[in-house]
């Protein structure tokens, strides 16, 4: 199994990075997060007959953008959207004239289901729970390919994160802030904030994704993350567009 980081940066794109989307890419699935303007670079990849799904954590725009580009692609197996409660009404309208090519307009099936709080099929195993983010945040865990992968996006430190993050064998987190800063106002992870969650779920590995462009203004930036926790071991990943990851 394959994670492919398609865009690593939150709020907007810079030269460093493309906003939030990245790739699970199985055998049998290409399982996208979220959909920022990293999403142009998944037709740099092949896909061949997977199905494709995409979870869309919430709706602020540097996880949607890139449904803009929708029309860009070609996914023989049409393409099934997962979201949170009560968004579909706003995915349609947003995806719609006069922004942009409505979804039944697009050379490919789409189908939309929203997620609750709960374990669904479909057909793999998922679980989602509620974050801690302004307008709330879906967080998943993915069993796939006999593989615990878990997507904590925009939230602030929660017993939710570290619930569907137990015992995973990839957590994915968000590290917005740079080490030290919070804001009660603006829930973010910072490295330390990240890193707890890791170790007191037992997730055995932690990539961190969707930096603030406003305040990681480098890669050399991101990479002092390590520096600045003093911690040397590998199950921490720093990442950048077009970073491949086996897991």
């Amino acid at each position: 199994m394959e994670i492919h980081t398609l865009g690593t940066n939150g709020w907007y794109d810079t030269r460093v990075s493309s906003t939030i989307c990245t790739l699970i890419l199985d055998e049998d699935y290409a399982i996208i997060l979220d959909a920022g303007y990293g999403i142009e670079k998944l037709s740099r990849i092949e896909l061949g007959e997977r199905k494709v799904h995409l979870y869309l954590s919430h709706l602020h725009l540097d996880h949607i953008a890139g449904l803009h580009i929708l029309n860009k692609f070609i996914f023989t197996q049409g393409l099934a959207i997962f979201c949170y409660d009560g968004s579909e009404k706003y995915l349609r309208t947003i995806v719609a004239p006069p922004f942009t090519a409505a979804f039944e307009d697009l050379p490919y099936s789409v189908s939309i289901q929203e997620l609750g709080i709960g374990t669904f099929n479909v057909p793999y195993p998922v679980v989602t729970n509620q974050l801690i983010h302004p307008g709330g945040s879906m967080g998943v865990r993915l069993n796939i390919g006999g593989k615990i992968i878990v997507y904590c996006p925009d939230t602030g430190y929660c017993e939710n994160a570290v619930a569907l993050s137990k015992d995973a064998d990839l957590l994915i987190t968000e590290c917005a802030y740079k080490s030290g800063m919070s804001n009660e106002l603006w829930p973010h992870l910072n490295p330390e904030s990240a890193l707890r969650i890791a170790e007191e779920s037992g997730a055995k590995r932690l990539l961190l994704t969707h930096f603030d462009a406003n305040i990681y203004k480098s890669q050399k930036e991101r990479d002092r993350i390590k520096e600045d926790l003093n911690y040397s071991r590998k199950d921490i990943i720093i990442s950048y567009d077009g970073m491949v990851l086996n897991v």
